[in-house]
Order: structure tokens, then C-alpha cells, then sequence
């Protein structure tokens, strides 16, 4: 079964699901990246919603070291 990525866009707002989605990653390692501080989130108050635009995303990403061999 082959799956595609969700094209990240800067302008565009995500859900948990999408963002995970977008990066090829679980829902548990996205709520990971997002509770050590990886990415950035909004929360309104009163409200269980979590939205991650579109340059958290991105920001996270250019701030990513990748590892040789990793």
C-alpha cells in the first residue's frame, strides 16, 4: 500500500494527525517533538485542539541536525 505525504504549506494550519502525517512520523512522536519543545504548537484557551502551522513544521525541520549514519 503506497501512501503519500501531505505537502507541507507556511500559510497552511495542521492538525496532530496531518503534521504527523506530513512527516512521516507516529502520532506518539509527533506529541513527543511537540512536549519536548521540537515544535510549536498553539492551544486556545478552553479548548482541547492543538493547530501546528505550517512554518512550526518547517522551522522544526531546517532546525534538525541530521546524523551521519542516522
Amino acid at each position: 500500500m503506497m501512501t503519500t505525504k501531505l505537502r507541507v504549506e507556511t500559510g497552511s494550519v495542521y492538525s496532530r494527525q496531518e503534521a504527523a502525517e506530513a512527516l512521516g512520523v507516529s502520532l506518539s512522536t509527533l506529541k513527543r517533538l511537540i512536549r519536548k519543545g521540537h515544535l510549536k504548537v498553539s492551544k486556545p484557551d478552553g479548548m482541547r485542539r492543538v493547530f501546528i502551522t505550517g512554518e512550526s513544521i518547517t522551522a522544526m525541520l531546517q532546525n534538525t541536525l541530521v546524523e551521519r549514519g542516522a
